[in-house]
C-alpha cells in the first residue's frame, strides 16, 4: 500500500473496475454517476470508500473531487491501483484520504466489504 493522503477510514467499498472520468461521469451536486455508459450509472459515491484502477479525462476533474468534497457528497477515501494526477491533486485538496494498492490486492477486493485502514500505521483491513 502506498500512501498519497493520510487518514484513518472505515467504510463500505463501492467498486469499480473501470476508471472513473471525475469531470464527465460524476455529478457535483449530489455524488450520483450520471454517465449512463459507467458501470457505476446512477450510484452514489457518498460516504462510501470507493475502490476503481484510477482516473481518467481532464485534470479539471480534481475540482469535481473538491465540490463533491465542499457538498459533503464525497467519499470516504478512494482506493487505486494508478496513482493518476487528477485524483492525486483532487484528494489532496479535499483532504480524502487516497491510497494506491497492487492490482493483486484490487482483485481481491468485492461490493460490499467493508475496509478500514490507518495510514499512521499501515494497518489495512478487509472484512470479507
Amino acid at each position: 500500500m502506498k500512501i498519497l493522503v493520510s487518514g484513518k477510514i472505515k467504510g463500505i467499498v463501492l467498486k469499480s473496475n473501470n476508471p472513473i472520468n471525475f469531470l464527465g461521469t460524476v455529478d457535483k451536486k449530489t455524488g450520483i454517476i450520471s454517465d449512463k455508459n459507467h458501470e457505476l450509472f446512477g450510484k452514489s459515491i457518498k460516504d462510501v470508500i470507493l475502490v476503481f484502477p484510477s482516473g481518467v479525462g481532464s485534470s479539471v476533474g480534481a475540482y469535481t473531487i473538491y465540490s463533491i468534497k465542499s457538498n459533503d457528497t464525497a467519499p470516504l477515501a478512494m482506493i487505486c491501483t494508478k496513482a493518476d494526477l487528477t485524483v492525486a491533486t483532487g484528494c489532496a485538496l479535499a483532504n480524502i484520504p487516497l491510497v494506491i494498492i497492487s492490482e493483486n490486492e484490487f482483485s481481491l477486493i468485492k461490493n460490499g466489504q467493508t475496509i478500514s485502514f490507518d495510514t499512521r500505521t499501515d494497518e489495512f483491513i478487509i472484512n470479507w
